[in-house]
């Protein structure tokens, strides 16, 4: 007997909404909104014109710029042709964006208006087939919303196996070069069916986008899932806090996705008191553990907190958590989603007792199939057994709620931001004054964690924090330029002659 498999395209779930739910709401961004029927529509025009344009299945196609409808349609275009979806984050300097682009070997790349300017100097140097500007015409570039308009609608999407790649999101690595994870078709699905199944999921809810859509968590915590239970996204181009306040008040906004910092910002607006904030049934926040004084604050407010903790190779839900236990678990990351495990391992992958600290694994159908093009750092990063080793430190209580105490890839959390120190000491070094440096990252109130760089100087040379945020410019993000600087006579250093970054924590916060 025949027993026909699902499709799994994400797209293809996508457009099946639209038929069955044409009239609600699908998005609605600065003020305009889209039905089902009109987004599908345009995604179908969209796809059209990607065909034409060579795009097939296992192609890569990328969207550079803010958050903006245009970015969600390349998207679900992009899948409904099973080509693979690549977001770029569009604080990348041109010399980043650029080893991206080209390792992921993108066909089509679609830039925001803004964002031209950074790509344009560097278009000599990538290799897409094809360049499509979503905002204002520009000359050599084709204009998306009119070549789209003119464009037949696809008719159907091509059908996915749950193991297909959709998604390659880029995430740097300790040695400086970024990883494109691979996440597929089913890894996204079985993400929302967990978060699902942890804080719940309506066809009535509105959820408030203002995280980066290049980040998993402003893609995927809600914003994805969204699409496929027919609710509806507000979806703000940056998050601005009085905006958001404005937004869950005039949309009646039920969820929201944020690191702590966003929520802080919005709590210390004038207007906090005043503003109706009785629609949101839960928080999502990630990144960071919340404040006990923020979920006082909140919760006097009727506003409660489900805290997640993940990574881009999670997809990113791995802990949990939930409301009930965000005082009595204060700074756990909660407990693992209904269809995926962790277990705590020493140095030889031995499963650790509870208490016992070691490295967090994660295994379940949410963890990606590996990284673009990087077999032996797949490997390294998933055992045999199939679990994932996240490269944080943590333990596990008595009732299996997950602590994280520290990262073994001294990664530094900065407003929500991921940033690899042996990148930003990469760039650093470059500074004929510096003979040594070190970052790291130190407790900041504003953002969690301030990227903080230690130098010994080339004797008789001296720098300021400015100068170095200036020379470090043109070749990091922003939000990688060290916040403090911190002049030494000499970094420590073991007998290995391995710098020793705890020691200079100590000394720092000391």
């Amino acid at each position: 007997m025949h027993r026909p498999g699902i499709d799994s395209n994400l797209a293809a779930l996508m457009l099946r909404r639209a038929s069955l739910s044409p009239q609600r709401t699908a998005l609605i961004f600065e003020g305009e909104q889209s039905s089902y029927a009109e987004f599908a529509d345009r995604v179908r025009r969209q796809a059209s014109l990607l065909r034409q344009c060579g795009v097939c299945v296992g192609d890569r196609v990328a969207f550079l710029g803010v958050n903006h409808p245009v970015l969600l349609e390349t998207m679900f275009a992009a899948q409904a042709l099973g080509a693979i979806f690549v977001p770029l984050n569009f604080r990348l300097t041109a010399e980043e964006l650029t080893f991206i682009i080209n390792d992921a070997g993108v066909h089509t790349l679609v830039v925001d208006d803004g964002l031209r300017p950074v790509i344009d100097p560097a278009r000599g140097k990538l290799c897409c087939r094809s360049y499509f500007t979503s905002e204002g015409e520009a000359p050599d570039w084709r204009y998306l919303p009119a070549e789209r308009g003119a464009a037949e609608p696809l008719a159907e999407a091509v059908a996915m196996d749950q193991h297909d790649v959709a998604i390659i999101m880029y995430t740097s690595g300790t040695t400086g070069l970024p990883k494109g994870a691979m996440l597929t078709h089913g890894n996204i699905l079985w993400n929302n069916i967990n978060a699902m199944m942890a804080f719940g999921g309506s066809r009535d809810d509105i959820i408030l986008t203002a995280a980066p859509l290049f980040h998993i968590g402003g893609l995927n915590v809600m914003t994805i899932g969204s699409f496929h239970t027919g609710s509806t996204v507000v979806l703000m181009r940056a998050f601005d806090a009085g905006t958001a306040l404005a937004h869950v008040e005039r949309y009646r906004v039920t969820h929201m996705f944020g690191a702590p910092a966003m929520f802080l910002f919005m709590s210390q607006q004038p207007q906090f008191a005043e503003t109706d904030l009785s629609s949101i049934a839960t928080i999502i926040c990630g990144a960071a553990p919340v404040p006990e004084s923020l979920i006082e604050l909140y919760g006097a407010r009727g506003v409660p907190f489900c805290q997640g903790y993940g990574l881009t190779e999670t997809a990113p839900f791995s802990a949990f958590l939930t409301p009930e236990f965000g005082v009595s678990k204060l700074g756990s990351a909660g407990q693992p989603p209904l269809f995926s495990d962790t277990r705590i391992v020493d140095n030889d992958n031995r499963e650790l007792a509870p208490g016992e600290r070691g490295e967090i694994c994660l295994r379940g159908p949410n963890i990606m199939k590996g990284y673009w093009n990087r077999p032996e750092a797949t490997a390294a990063a998933i055992d045999s057994e199939g679990w994932f080793h996240s490269g944080d430190v943590g333990y596990l209580d008595d009732e299996g709620f997950l602590f994280i105490c520290d990262r073994l890839k001294d990664m530094v959390i900065s407003g929500g931001e991921n940033v690899y120190p042996a990148e930003v000491e990469g760039v650093l070094y470059r500074h004929e004054h510096i003979a040594e440096v070190a970052v790291l990252g130190l407790p900041d109130e504003k953002w969690g964690e301030a990227v903080t760089a230690v130098v010994a100087l080339h004797e008789g040379r001296e720098l300021s924090l400015e100068e170095l945020r200036a020379f470090a410019e043109p070749f990091l993000a922003r939000y990688k330029l060290p916040l403090r600087l911190h002049i030494v006579p000499a970094l420590p250093r073991n007998p290995a002659g391995k710098v020793l970054k705890f020691v200079l924590k100590d000394q720092l916060l000391g």
